[in-house]
């Protein structure tokens, strides 16, 4: 057996365990930051799933996917630092 698909298959499940474990914080979270950073957690175990599809298949065109898809991750992380942010302003503000 090659090497590469054994790698393939490791890193297969060592990415669903840590999306596994990755979901259970989103759900178990005790804090809405906790769940923002899981949740952008997920996006990048997504992402790292089609970087390694795209090994496998040989088809480099999922990689535009899996830029795209980082660009909205983080896009959407500078949207919650900015929520955060001005709720935190609005509550100095209060006091």
């Amino acid at each position: 057996m090659d090497f590469l698909p054994l790698s393939i298959i490791i890193v297969y499940v060592f990415l669903s365990i840590s999306l596994l474990i990755s979901l259970v914080r989103v759900i178990l979270g005790p804090s809405l930051p906790d769940r923002v950073v899981a949740l952008d957690m997920i996006s990048f175990i997504v992402i790292s799933l089609i970087a390694v599809y795209t090994i496998s298949s040989g088809h480099p065109v999922y990689l535009d996917v899996a830029i795209v898809l980082a660009l909205i991750a983080f896009l959407g992380t500078i949207a919650f630092a900015r929520f955060v942010f001005k709720r935190a302003e609005k509550e100095r503000n209060r006091a």
